[in-house]
């Protein structure tokens, strides 16, 4: 089969495209003939050597799919082949990754791809979609009528936010930085979508959480965070989730926070077991069913131009050129 797998890590261009056996599916293990992947900052991580996950060599790289299933082992009991299945956590703690034309994953960690979503969008969506889940539900405890305010309204994360806390019943205000963007936000149903460039965006934040009972639920998904600000906006008893700048060192403002009651939380979704994440799993599909998951594609390639997008993902993510709005979608045979 077609594969991009590196053999050492480092920059985008120790990936390689090339033959690598077909795995043959354990016990467990279902083998995907995968329609698509998608990329994510982790990737170029654990591709760069900044998280050592990849330790033997050669290393398939990543952690996103949506396919077909072709075959299933002996123990298998929730697909059977002809299924198409979408799943993410791939490439860690052991398990192979997914850019390939086929891949053996453990039945836990796949979910039924709902009729009406291409495997592009499944793709996209998912360890996207299940780390807002995990964020919203798991740890923060999301609550009906709630405020929620996201950075960046369409970033891969951000947008996940946005529908999956309009689907619980909260409301939400999202930062984005062009008139663009705020359409696309509005039509995922943000109740509040603001500049980000604006001086005036705090008053901003400010007046639309005191007419809606407060600012409750803050899910930072840019780095480094702002404590000082975010406290400062927060109502008691709100929660701050943290989930990027992995080097960051910001200051706390210690006082500030205990006084209001506060609650910070970090989390990293790869953390979370099989059946935490079916959890999250279920409920993307069940509004995909609803036709209301739409996750954003930002650029569609053949998965033989890897490099490619793992350049494209490190100058946004990194280098903060702005160049990429929504998830690199790779396709093998294309």
């Amino acid at each position: 089969m077609k594969a991009a797998f590196i053999r050492q890590t480092g920059s985008p261009d120790v990936i390689e495209y090339g033959e690598l056996p077909t795995p043959e599916p354990g016990l467990t293990e279902v083998l995907v003939k995968v329609g698509a992947v998608s990329v994510n900052p982790i990737d170029t991580y654990i591709r760069s050597g900044m998280i050592k996950v990849a330790t033997s060599f050669p290393y398939i790289i990543g952690c996103d799919l949506a396919g077909t299933v072709e075959q299933v082992g002996s123990q298998v009991t929730r697909f059977k082949a002809g299924d198409r299945v979408w799943g993410s956590n791939q490439s860690l703690f052991g398990r192979r990754g997914s850019f390939a034309e086929y891949a053996a994953i453990d039945e836990r960690w796949l979910y039924p791809t709902p009729t009406a979503m291409s495997d592009s969008q499944a793709a996209a969506g998912s360890l996207t979609g299940i780390t807002a889940h995990l964020g919203l539900h798991l740890h923060a405890g999301l609550k009906p009528g709630e405020v929620v305010f996201v950075n960046g309204g369409t970033g891969g994360v951000g947008s996940a936010v946005i529908q999956l806390a309009k689907a619980a019943g909260a409301k939400v205000i999202a930062t984005v930085g062009n008139s663009h963007k705020k359409a696309v936000c509005e039509s995922w149903g943000a109740d509040s979508v603001l500049d980000y460039h604006s001086a005036t965006l705090d008053d901003e934040i400010k007046a639309y959480a005191a007419a809606n009972g407060g600012l409750h639920l803050w899910f930072e998904t840019q780095a480094p965070t702002n404590l000082e600000r975010t406290v400062g906006l927060m109502s008691p008893r709100g929660r701050i989730i943290v989930m990027a700048g992995r080097n960051a060192r910001p200051e706390f403002p210690n006082g500030a926070f205990y006084v209001k009651d506060l609650r910070l939380l970090g989390f990293a979704m790869f953390n979370a077991t099989p059946e935490e994440q079916r959890v999250c799993g279920e409920a993307i599909n069940t509004q995909a069913a609803a036709g209301s998951w739409q996750p954003q594609i930002g650029r569609t390639l053949p998965l033989a131009e890897a490099v490619a997008a793992h350049r494209l993902q490190e100058e946004n993510t990194l280098q903060k050129q702005g160049t990429l709005s929504g998830k690199i979608v790779l396709l093998p045979g294309s």
